[in-house]
């Protein structure tokens, strides 16, 4: 398309090509362009009217030339156009419509949107409450534990507590459940401090239960020794070889290896020590071995001084406290014995026997304290019964007894002194009631009676005697050998079961014997030779003849029962040289009286009648 000048001329300057309406805008801009930049906008609305005018004539021409056509397409633009109108009409109610349905449905999307957030926040808060309830599950299983004393599950339960949930919980600052978790966490030293309290409180229910049942221990412990020593004794009379060897010795052991017995666990009695293993396990995985070890060894020495009772009463008839404080102290010793035996990092042995000399030591002062007032050698005797079986049970248990056993060595002293001192009361009251006259015998049961117990060979048979017959020596000589032979088993009766100082039981035997043959006997007699009965001072001569021959029997008695651990060679007793030397007083005492007589006789003959 060319811009032409009013005259049909071409415009000289601007050419606007336009293949369709469309393209028209796209080539009027650079035209109008040019002619504003070169200042010709007058000359180009006077072109475009032009352009105008020439297009509306053509207009005007088709219309007259082709009038019906003109009008045919007018009434079917026109037709168009209501369509056009109707059409447009429709497309704005669709319109109103699809914005009416756009709203409705921005508003569902908006609740939608809001719902799945919702949605997402309920999941989120379920997720945050389960993961939570897990944590509280974990935490309330471990108070059940400890409830059910099950202490150990409980602690393991709070550490895998700690390692699977709060400390990934902790470590995620953003973590729901951070706040939750660290109340938790910082509960945990005090949970375990519980769980510590309540096995400790069961521990100590246990150390009170087995405070009280320490006697009945010692007890059975006793029980069970006294059946070995009746076991040994049988093993001697079968074999007079095993003599050699005393209770607890490795013989002893292996025979009696085949009858087996818990202290500990047996029909009368069951020690568990569940409470403890468990009580040592929590304060292990707490770590707190050394202070376990501290209160433990302190409520143990507490228990020790409850055990203790402040005096022992060895007069009574019944006899039992001595008894009863052996049996708690040896029930005490074991338990604390078998404890460093199953848990050996628990007690030492330095503790273990501090404790055990303690007590040794607590109860010799308690009895040597109440032997003052203990004036009979068979309560004497007694009490070194109770004192040897407490010995025999502890050393089987692997305990030192050098502490008792020098006890033992002071409580044969005060016994050694009570049986001379009766015996002595013995002596003399024969010496001084004896008719000092040769023995009637009225029958053969009591000559043999006599003859069995005192030192006295007679030179003719049994059966050539005929009774009533005579023994040379007077009543006080079989008396005497009988308080002897007494005197003799009652020393050795001290030996019996347990007593490592035989050597001082022969010593001291051979010693008291010396002091009452000299001086209760033989001195008796001899300040009886002060006499002036001629008949009497005799029977005195013949009875310490008689008594001399008694103490060579007795030296080798002497021999025959001293120990090997005793001095070997021969044994002499001081009193055999003392009845021989008054035997020479006796005769000389005689000789005295005879001449004396014969000086009595000599005077009346020389009498003027």
């Amino acid at each position: 398309m060319f811009l032409k000048c009013r005259d049909g001329k071409p415009h000289p300057y601007l050419i606007i090509l336009a293949s369709s309406d469309s393209d028209f805008p796209d080539h009027l801009l650079p035209v109008l362009k040019d002619a504003t930049s070169s200042k010709r906008t007058p000359s180009l609305i006077q072109c475009l009217i032009c352009y105008s005018n020439d297009r509306e004539a053509d207009i005007e021409r088709i219309g007259l030339t082709k009038h019906e056509e003109f009008l045919d397409s007018v009434g079917r633009l026109q037709h168009v156009r209501e369509g056009t109108i109707t059409l447009t009409s429709e497309i704005l109610k669709l319109n109103q419509s699809i914005q009416a349905s756009t709203e409705k449905l921005a508003k569902h999307k908006g609740a939608l949107v809001n719902t799945t957030a919702i949605r997402q926040n309920i999941a989120d808060a379920t997720n945050a409450l389960s993961e939570s309830l897990k944590v509280l599950h974990a935490l309330n299983n471990s108070h059940d534990l400890v409830r059910r004393k099950k202490y150990y599950l409980a602690l393991k339960s709070l550490e895998d507590l700690q390692n699977e949930h709060l400390v990934p919980i902790l470590q995620n600052r953003y973590a729901t459940q951070h706040r939750l978790a660290d109340v938790i966490q910082k509960s945990i030293p005090e949970s375990q401090k519980t769980i510590s309290e309540a096995v400790m409180t069961d521990l100590n229910t246990w150390l009170f239960r087995i405070r009280e049942t320490s006697q009945f221990l010692g007890e059975v412990a006793f029980y069970h020794t006294e059946l070995r020593r009746s076991r040994q004794r049988k093993r001697v009379e079968d074999d007079q070889f095993l003599s050699n060897f005393k209770l607890n010795s490795a013989i002893e052991l292996v025979c009696d290896e085949s009858v087996e017995f818990d202290v500990l666990n047996n029909e009368e009695l069951q020690v568990d020590f569940t409470p403890l293993f468990e009580a040592l396990h929590i304060h292990d995985a707490l770590g707190q071995c050394d202070r376990f070890r501290s209160e433990y060894a302190t409520t143990r020495r507490q228990q020790k001084d409850l055990l203790l009772p402040n005096s022992v009463e060895l007069l009574a008839d019944d006899e039992t406290s001595l008894s009863s404080l052996l049996e708690g102290i040896a029930g005490f010793a074991i338990i604390e014995k078998a404890t460093m035996r199953r848990v050996p990092h628990l007690r030492s042995p330095a503790d273990v026997e501090e404790l055990w000399e303690s007590m040794c030591s607590a109860a010799i002062t308690l009895t040597s304290r109440a032997i003052n007032d203990v004036g009979n050698a068979e309560v004497l005797l007694k009490i070194k019964g109770f004192i040897a079986l407490f010995v025999q049970t502890m050393e089987g248990w692997g305990y030192s007894i050098a502490t008792l056993d020098t006890f033992l060595l002071t409580l044969f002293d005060k016994y050694a002194e009570l049986l001379k001192r009766r015996f002595g009361e013995d002596f003399q009251e024969i010496v001084s009631t004896d008719d000092y006259m040769p023995m009637a015998i009225n029958s053969l049961e009591e000559y043999e009676k006599v003859i069995n117990v005192s030192w006295f060979i007679q030179d003719q048979p049994i059966e050539e005697l005929a009774f009533p017959c005579v023994l040379p020596f007077s009543q006080m000589y079989p008396l005497c050998c009988i308080d002897i032979r007494n005197f003799l088993n009652q020393f050795y009766f001290f030996s019996d079961d347990h007593f490592q100082h035989s050597d001082v039981i022969d010593e001291t035997l051979r010693k008291s014997l010396d002091q009452l043959l000299i001086e209760k006997v033989c001195q008796s007699l001899v300040e009886r030779l002060s006499s002036q009965y001629l008949g009497q001072i005799v029977q005195i001569l013949i009875n310490l003849e008689h008594f001399e021959i008694a103490c060579q029997e007795l030296e080798q008695l002497l021999v025959r029962a001293r120990s090997s651990t005793s001095a070997g060679g021969p044994l002499k007793l001081k009193a055999t040289e003392n009845f021989r030397n008054n035997k020479k007083t006796a005769e000389k005492r005689i000789f005295e009286l005879v001449n004396s007589k014969i000086d009595d006789l000599v005077d009346t003959a020389e009498y003027d009648w």
